[in-house]
């Protein structure tokens, strides 16, 4: 006969083998996890460069708008120096120069209107170039020199007034470039849908690039083209006003009954008395061609 085995030792000795494969199992994940952890942390960093987009400098851009990008460049170009020329020639100081203004100011007060005229032929400026014209007129009287420096300051205003119109041709030049630009990016962009599909996303995007590029550098040109284009204008008006207020005190109370017929400038002058009273011939008879 067998000896008598105890039933309590067979559910003993299962609970001993799950402690034991429990003690196994946790053990190996604790060694295994941090490898996983770190293969993990190791993989992300990859997966996040992949997946960061590649940052494109200013030059990529410049090449992906295309052609058009040339003549914005030379438009924005041509806006920075008319901004820079135009804001210097506007301004009050430089439209009436107050050196110019007080020696033009002693030598009327001195009489010495042929001295003025001299000053004003060396030392070129708006003021000096409209008063010149008008003392050369003195001799001709009041009526006369009025309309001089009217037509003088009229011509100064028209041909500052032409350079700052150019602010406005290119600020509606350059969104027409841009939008020639974006018609022939969407030209490729439909070429490269027609021969390669979608199935190529990256020449899709190139066309698409150039296209918003494109427009976006024109727009950029053009606001700032208009904006100083209207600043530019209402500063022309306030240096024209300031100069004309100069040039009305110089002239007024002007003695003219005692430059009458005074030949003040150096002006050559062409209207001479006619040939055939020159000549002595004597007048021509009525109805008679006058001889040549």
């Amino acid at each position: 006969m067998q000896p008598n085995v105890p039933m309590t030792t067979t559910p003993l000795k299962s609970l001993l083998r799950l402690g034991l494969c429990a003690a196994l199992l946790f053990g190996s994940m604790s060694i295994f996890a941090p490898a996983a952890k770190a293969q993990e942390g190791a993989a992300a960093p990859a997966t996040t460069e992949a997946a960061a987009p590649q940052k494109k400098t200013l030059m990529d851009h410049f090449h992906e708008g295309g052609w058009v990008m040339y003549p914005i460049i030379a438009c924005s170009i041509a806006l920075v120096w008319l901004s820079v020329d135009l804001w210097m020639r506007t301004s009050a100081k430089k439209m009436a120069p107050p050196a110019h203004t007080a020696q033009i100011q002693d030598l009327f007060r001195a009489g010495d209107y042929v001295g003025a005229y001299q000053f004003c032929k060396n030392n070129p400026s708006y003021l000096n170039d409209i008063v010149r014209v008008g003392l050369s007129y003195l001799g001709d009287g009041h009526t006369a020199t009025e309309e001089a420096l009217f037509s003088e300051i009229t011509k100064t205003n028209a041909a500052i007034q032409t350079r700052i119109n150019y602010l406005s041709v290119i600020g509606v030049c350059t969104p027409m470039i841009g939008l020639t630009g974006t018609v022939t990016g969407m030209m490729r962009a439909f070429a490269t849908l027609g021969t390669s599909g979608v199935g190529d996303p990256s020449k899709l995007s190139a066309a698409i690039g150039e296209v918003l590029i494109a427009t976006a550098s024109g727009l950029f040109i053009a606001v700032p083209a208009f904006m100083m284009f209207y600043f530019l204008r209402n500063r022309l008006q306030g240096g024209m006003h300031h100069l004309q207020e100069v040039v009305t005190s110089l002239f007024r109370k002007m003695p003219y009954a005692h430059l009458k017929d005074a030949h003040v400038g150096e002006e050559e002058f062409y209207a001479a008395v006619p040939n055939w009273v020159a000549g002595g011939g004597g007048e021509a008879a009525p109805g008679e061609p006058v001889a040549a």
